[in-house]
């Protein structure tokens, strides 16, 4: 492959102008091989329009904070590849299902209030150990898929329930509760699962999978959700039989 010439179209809107509608602006950029999107994005900045918005921090996929849409598919920008993408227009839009703050900058408060609600910390019981709570591997194996989560709202951007119900908590939520359910260490299972039981949570979801499929960590939303609608059922035939 060599530098070839390549159109980006990206979603512009800044509210904070009296802009009440976003558009496309295109940009050409002379890509070499191996270049990113983020790293396009950021040419593009420096040498063609200061004005442009988008939010990166590590460049290295490890933050999560330059989830956006590419082509029509979620992914971050720093591991995507533009002459790999397989076309010669790059269309760059914000992620879904959360408000834009400009550009391709969105409001994620709303995103965090959400994973906040389930308690995302650990509540152990017992007296307080001399250094840590160890866990053995084999025991740790259920929940540490779910430790993998970097936040960057990919999932979240890409569910169907989400878009409809604003109430939801959305996939990366369900999963982060569910890693602290399935830690071996914690001791509040009934009100975590209190937290969750309903249409707000994981009654809610959809079981499409898109979650699944969009995470760029490989953390299973849905199936953390199926188990903990086990969990629950589990409880309520407990509780029946008393």
């Amino acid at each position: 492959m060599t530098n070839r010439p390549f159109t980006f179209k990206i979603r512009r809107f800044d509210p904070m102008s009296g802009e009440t509608e976003a558009h496309d602006q295109e940009y050409v950029l002379n890509v070499p091989p191996g270049m990113t999107v983020l790293e396009a994005l950021l040419r593009i900045q420096a040498e063609q329009d200061g004005t442009l918005a988008f939010r990166y921090a590590c460049r290295g996929a490890v933050c999560g904070s330059c989830a956006l849409v590419i082509n029509g598919h979620i992914d971050l920008a720093c591991r995507s590849q533009v002459q790999g993408l397989g076309s010669d227009i790059i269309v760059v839009e914000p992620l879904p299902n959360l408000p834009v703050l400009k550009d391709l900058v969105v409001d994620m408060e709303p995103f965090f209030e959400k994973n906040l609600a389930v308690v995302p910390w650990l509540q152990p019981s017992g007296p307080e150990p001399e250094k840590e709570r160890l866990v053995d591997p084999v025991q740790w194996a259920e929940a540490e898929p779910y430790t993998n989560c970097i936040l960057c709202a990919s999932c979240y951007g890409v569910c169907p329930v989400t878009a409809e119900e604003p109430e939801y908590l959305g996939p990366a939520a369900l999963a982060k509760h569910y890693r602290f359910l399935a830690d071996i260490r914690d001791a509040a299972d009934e009100e975590r699962l209190s937290l969750v039981d309903g249409e707000r949570g994981v009654w809610g979801c959809d079981m499409v999978w898109s979650c699944v499929e969009i995470c760029p960590k490989g953390v299973p939303p849905t199936q953390g959700i199926g188990k903990t609608r086990a969990r629950i059922r589990r409880a309520q035939r407990t509780k029946q039989a008393v």
